[in-house]
């Protein structure tokens, strides 16, 4: 895996490089967000761990500028000591695929990335189109759509799309839905809300109709408004 870690605290940089070095990755490092931002668009990274504080430009726009106006898909992998709610969903909505609050474990950085690498690439095996009245997910090509409306999910808000629709009209616990996006390398307890809103946003705020319920203290449910479950 080849990552550009773009971090301007010296040690910590310094240690996630050597980290990821020693297990077999290819590590590129910037101190910087104008550095970082070149860096990202000349090379071809599998992922990048991006801090959000940031001289030069801050990771925000960063995220959002790869993301428009540099067509980079490459996964991120956001790291800042900012733990709201608000933080998570702002950095989400620019275009990061996950979010992790300092003090972070290297081995869990790693596996984050992994995680990530592994939802970006998958296909799978399943071939039969999924649909929640007007929502529909193909599993062959990772494709979501809204009516005739294509919806462009990163790799996390569509596994968590796929995992609801393939038990809808069931409720799915948190517990589920975090096993089977992040395995053992489980979330803080914001990271899922902060992906369901940004699901949400995509998929059922341009729309009259909501799709996406949920169930507070139990989970979330993906359902038509007219179904009694």
């Amino acid at each position: 895996m080849r990552v550009l870690i773009i971090e301007d605290n010296r040690d910590l940089a310094s240690n996630m490089f050597d980290f990821l070095e020693a297990k077999g990755h290819v590590v590129d490092a910037a101190g910087d967000g104008i550095t970082g931002m070149h860096l990202a668009l000349v090379n071809q990274y599998d992922a990048i761990v991006l801090d959000l504080t940031l001289p030069g430009m801050d990771g925000i726009t960063l995220c959002r500028k790869l993301r428009e106006e540099g067509g980079k898909d490459t996964p991120i992998l956001m790291i800042t000591a900012r733990d709201s709610l608000d933080d998570k969903i702002a950095g989400l909505e620019a275009g990061a695929d996950d979010y992790l609050v300092k003090p972070a474990e290297l081995r869990e950085i790693e596996l984050r990335l992994r995680v990530l690498l592994r939802r970006s690439g998958e296909h799978t095996q399943k071939q039969k189109t999924m649909a929640v009245e007007d929502l529909s997910l193909d599993p062959s090509t990772c494709s979501v759509r809204r009516g005739d409306k294509a919806i462009e999910l990163p790799p996390i808000p569509y596994k968590i799309l796929e995992t609801l629709m393939t038990r809808s009209p069931q409720v799915v616990n948190r517990e589920d839905i975090e096993h089977t996006v992040w395995g053992e390398g489980r979330p803080d307890s914001d990271s899922l809300r902060a992906h369901v809103h940004l699901l949400r946003d995509l998929i059922d705020k341009p729309f009259p109709r909501k799709l996406l319920r949920t169930m507070r203290g139990f989970g979330y449910q993906l359902v038509s408004p007219d179904d009694p479950h």
